[in-house]
């Protein structure tokens, strides 16, 4: 069992699922979870005023790749893989999520980290992070259907217990994220240091490799249902495409491309995920569907770090002081959504007998910044922008 000293937090401004309750109290149990909401009194538990401010459940990322960025900060320069999961640890922390899933990609010809060896060894090295972790790590694969020689290790990973969440990917240009051939090599030559050369044969060699992608799709998703992993379908681009990744067996739409196909999904059952990143920068860096109009339109279930941890907080802040949203509904987009999405229903909401994953939120400079972090009733972080 989980033991943590209990704490009675008071005076914070509360965020719950369907109301904020105001100057209000909060006590952790030495199990880790909620144990009370407004109590008489702390029962004798040390005391912490939040001096007013946010008190929210502690984020749910489902789909970050910065662990990437962490292995491998430029093209083809790799650290060690341990080094850059507590690091990524720690930023996530930082940044208020508690339970992240870290995407990683499986798709050999794109080198560096998303080589399929250094992927597979990645997902190994954050399982042996689980032993000293601050937050509670996960791991998302993403299974691109184009790469022949991926299979093998995704459906050794799922035998291993290693996955947590599996995304199904379709990068051929065309549909999807790259609509157009040049797009795509836009895209390998910026992000991947690939010549523009390399770009074309790459793009070439996964149309090619398409033509023979629904059976290996097939036995992933069977694999993956068999192991009780959720799974999501990734750059969905027309509402047919939703209904056949849901036939089998997907409960998510990851970056739907536009707002028909996230209606769709919505539709059919499936969460779906957009960018916090599109949120704060009110837009889609590849020039998709805008998340706001998927929030505004009530068909977006959950939102995701994407590439940036520091943009879930700052997305709920946007939506409430720029787009109008009520905290509680801004919140349920980073928590109680993407935790009902991935089945984890001991976390995503403040409510009594739930993890203690909490997050404060001061506003330095006007800033929605995190204060202090709680995974499990655990202190993990502190700024102390309160002391200053």
């Amino acid at each position: 069992m989980n033991t943590t000293s209990p704490l009675y937090l008071t005076h914070a401004h509360i965020v719950l699922a369907e109301q904020e309750l105001h100057d209000a109290s909060l006590l952790i149990g030495a199990d880790g979870r909620i144990a009370a909401i407004n109590p008489e009194s702390g029962g004798g538990a040390p005391e912490l005023s939040l001096n007013g401010q946010w008190l929210l459940p502690g984020m749910v990322d489902l789909h970050c790749d910065a662990v990437e960025k962490e292995v491998e900060p430029r093209a083809r320069v790799l650290f060690p893989l341990d080094f850059a999961c507590i690091n990524i640890d720690r930023r996530n922390a930082a940044a208020g999520i508690t339970t992240p899933y870290h995407a990683l990609s499986f798709a050999h010809a794109e080198w560096g980290v998303r080589n399929n060896e250094t992927a597979t060894e990645l997902v190994r090295a954050l399982r042996r992070l689980k032993a000293h972790e601050l937050i509670d790590n996960r791991v998302h694969v993403r299974y691109e259907i184009t790469d022949l020689s991926a299979l093998p290790h995704v459906l050794g990973l799922l035998d291993e217990g290693g996955v947590d969440l599996l995304s199904i990917m379709d990068h051929t240009p065309g549909q999807g994220q790259f609509k157009h051939l040049d797009s795509y090599v836009a895209y390998m030559m910026g992000n991947h240091g690939s010549s523009e050369q390399a770009a074309l044969q790459m793009a070439e060699e996964k149309m090619q490799a398409r033509q023979s992608a629904d059976e290996r799709v097939l036995a992933v998703m069977e694999r993956a249902k068999q192991r009780g992993v959720p799974t999501a379908s990734h750059d969905d681009d027309d509402p047919q495409r939703v209904l056949t990744m849901r036939n089998l067996g997907a409960r998510m739409s990851e970056f739907p491309i536009n707002l028909e196909t996230a209606r769709a999904a919505h539709a059919a059952g499936l969460s779906t995920i957009l960018g916090a990143p599109n949120v704060m920068r009110g837009g889609s860096q590849s020039g998709n569907m805008r998340a706001l109009d998927a929030i505004h339109a009530g068909v977006a279930d959950c939102l995701c770090a994407d590439y940036a941890p520091a943009t879930m907080l700052a997305a709920v802040d946007a939506l409430v002081h720029r787009e109008g949203l009520g905290l509680p509904q801004a919140t349920r987009l980073v928590s109680l959504g993407p935790a009902r999405a991935a089945g984890l229903n001991d976390r995503g909401e403040i409510a009594v007998g739930l993890r203690a994953d909490l997050i404060s939120v001061a506003r330095p400079g006007g800033q929605a910044a995190v204060e202090r972090v709680w995974c499990a009733g655990k202190p993990v972080f502190a700024a102390n922008y309160q002391g200053r």
